[in-house]
């Protein structure tokens, strides 16, 4: 009778497992990368820690990660002078990507600090 039971509790497990890696979809690099940018703009302190490990969570939380890359890239590439860094500064994807970036930032802003 105890068979069913495990055999119920390890489905479980699994699925709550597999729903945790598809939220967590961010990289920890990537986590440690925005940790670090966010402290050096915010102080390098213990609550600075705390309220940028909490943003790039509440991020990671909105956007995929993919849409983050597409979005870290835009605001990297739009610095390039030239043609090429104005494909990225006017492209209406590269806008979008960027909105949903900062959206989500103001959302880890308002729950963060």
């Amino acid at each position: 009778m105890l068979r069913p039971i495990v055999a119920i509790l390890v489905l479980a497990g699994a699925a709550v497992s597999v729903r945790a890696q598809e939220i967590n979809d961010y990289p920890t690099s990537a986590r440690a990368e925005y940790v670090f940018g966010c402290m050096k703009a915010n102080g390098e302190s213990r609550q600075s820690i705390e309220q940028c490990s909490c943003s790039i969570d509440v991020v990671a939380s909105i956007i995929p990660y993919d849409r983050y890359v597409t979005a870290e890239t835009v605001l990297s590439m739009a610095q390039v002078r030239g043609n090429l860094g104005g494909q990225f500064r006017s492209s209406e994807q590269a806008a979008n990507a960027l909105n949903d970036l900062r959206r989500a930032q103001a959302e880890a802003e308002v729950r963060c600090f």
